[in-house]
């Protein structure tokens, strides 16, 4: 990574990560391990724990993201010409363990489009030993974690594409038993169903494009819900299904709006530097 330095305010700062090893998890999902004596530091705090990859630009050999000596980056960042810059993407944090010397290793995995993004490519091409520049948490209490069920919810509702599968996977595993969680998960693949271990009731509803499933929106609308007045909603992917779903839980479930959480992870027809473009309009 190009920096002007290389300190960083917590709750994150940039971490210099190596490939460990690669795996292809299914049709569509893509499993890199990355660890090495720059994780040092790196907290997650699980659940739908989000972290930032940064990318160089084609012919060259390192990401450039310029730092101040304040830990600030965001700024200089944009003003850098866009075939300069980094090519920033968000991910989640699938799994982070730690071995018996300290070191850490991070999963992360990447839902593979036929499109072939910058982050895709990568993915594909990853191989141990390369070297990714991430924007990581440094604290298991982060402001990068979106899953966060009220204390009285008993009852979870999780609706994601394959997309945000890495990070409801990763909910449903830190779900407590006794927690009743149903689950809907739009997949493009039959063989893109993994498995997923929790200690929750989980029903988990796998919706296979190839197969002819309805859209989730449909799904959920046809299934007679558990009882529970007062469930917990967390809903992720594509923005305008996320924007489907919420509206029906609000409006046609009469769930009360504070305890939903959506997050368009991405949207139809455009890039992330487009989208973060839009929102920073939208905010001036």
């Amino acid at each position: 990574m190009t920096t002007a330095a290389a300190s960083a305010v917590a709750p994150y700062r940039f971490f210099d990560l190596t490939v460990l090893r690669t795996s292809r998890l299914s049709p569509t999902m893509q499993r890199i391990t990355l660890g090495g004596p720059g994780g040092d530091g790196f907290v997650a705090g699980g659940r739908d724990q989000s972290l930032s990859i940064f990318l160089p630009q084609p012919g060259q050999d390192e990401a450039v993201v310029p730092v101040d000596e304040n830990g600030e980056w965001f700024t200089a960042w944009r003003a850098l010409p866009p075939d300069v810059r980094a090519i920033m993407r968000s991910y989640t944090v699938r799994a982070q363990r730690y071995a018996e010397d300290g070191s850490t290793e991070i999963d992360i995995d990447f839902a593979l489009h036929g499109d072939g993004g910058p982050a895709c490519r990568w993915a594909e091409a990853a191989a141990p030993g390369q070297r990714l520049t991430v924007l990581g948490p440094t604290g298991e209490d982060n402001n990068g974690i979106r899953f966060q069920p009220p204390r009285d919810a008993a009852t979870v509702l999780i609706c994601a594409d394959e997309t945000a599968l890495p990070a409801a996977s990763a909910a449903l595993e830190w779900l407590p038993a006794g927690t009743e969680a149903r689950v809907w998960l739009e997949v493009p693949h039959a063989g893109d169903r993994l498995e997923i271990r929790t200690e929750a009731d989980a029903h988990i509803t796998w919706l296979v494009r190839d197969e002819g499933a309805p859209s989730a929106v449909d799904a959920v609308r046809a299934t007679e819900l558990p009882g529970d007045d007062a469930p917990y909603v967390w809903i992720a992917g594509e923005s305008s299904g996320v924007k489907a779903l919420r509206r029906h839980f609000v409006q046609e479930r009469r769930f009360d709006r504070k305890r939903i959480t959506f997050v368009g992870y991405w949207r139809r027809g455009l890039s992330e530097e487009e989208l973060r473009e839009q929102a920073a309009r939208v905010a001036a």
